[in-house]
């Protein structure tokens, strides 16, 4: 393997080790329920019976991707899928001191838009590459070059009329929750994804979560200038993202 991967979810954790050459599994992935209490010290418990079924070696590159902003160095801030105990814990010194190796970590939504970006819908992008994943928000990475851009949160870019965030208006559940038709839903993103070729003037949109398996319903409706593509890697792009951040940061 040249790296391994692990995705943190709120029901489940994933692990596998990755071929970086090709952008997939050099195994298949294990999946581990998450604790019902996904305090620090279970999940991270979870971590180290994923490396140590895969015989992971110490020298080998772990990545994780997790669900919150990441900084290095500085503590959690903000959790909404985990416990709330994760709130002020250095995560990076947490993982790697359970784990007895370095380990990387990274926001789960960067890792899926790197995965994209590398290996994927917009691999041999040149410029600025934003994957947008919708779901019951709305996730966004930055990759500038093949290089991320951390840490990005358009889901809360203000669209509305009233000031409300494009995740209230354009994310999967705004769809569900107010019954819209693909046609109306695709117009909602065409607004959302012209806000960003405003202000960011990206080469290419990569649009992930699970509805991007539906794309066809809904991209005849989408109206921007910028090339827009269904993601390609879905489910194996955390595990896959995370692996190649660490790998460049060994």
């Amino acid at each position: 393997m040249d790296a391994f991967g692990i995705d943190i979810g709120g029901s489940g954790i994933k692990g596998a080790p990755v071929d970086l050459e090709k952008g997939c599994f050099a195994a298949e992935r294990l999946r581990i329920p998450t604790p019902e209490a996904s305090t620090p010290d279970a999940v991270a418990r979870v971590c180290c019976e994923l490396l140590d079924n895969f015989r992971v070696d110490p020298s080998v590159p772990v990545g994780v991707a997790f669900p919150a902003p990441i900084h290095p160095g500085r503590p959690i801030g903000y959790m909404a899928n985990l416990d709330k105990s994760w709130i002020g814990v250095d995560i990076t010194a947490k993982l790697s001191e359970a784990c007895h190796r370095p380990v990387r970590v990274v926001n789960d939504a960067d890792a899926a838009g790197l995965a994209e970006a590398r290996y994927g819908a917009a691999r041999g992008s040149k410029g600025l590459v934003i994957a947008v994943t919708l779901g019951t928000g709305i996730g966004t990475a930055l990759v500038m070059d093949g290089k991320l851009i951390p840490n990005s949160e358009l889901g809360h870019i203000a669209m509305g009329k009233n000031g409300e965030d494009a995740e209230k208006l354009a994310a999967d559940s705004a769809r569900q929750r107010e019954d819209l038709s693909w046609k109306k839903w695709g117009k909602r993103l065409t607004k959302y994804l012209r806000l960003l070729e405003f202000y960011l003037s990206p080469e290419a949109f990569v649009i992930g979560g699970g509805v991007s398996k539906k794309h066809e319903k809904y991209f005849p409706y989408i109206e921007v200038d910028t090339p827009v593509y269904p993601a390609k890697l879905l489910n194996d792009a955390g595990i896959v993202g995370a692996a190649s951040f660490a790998a460049e940061r060994w």
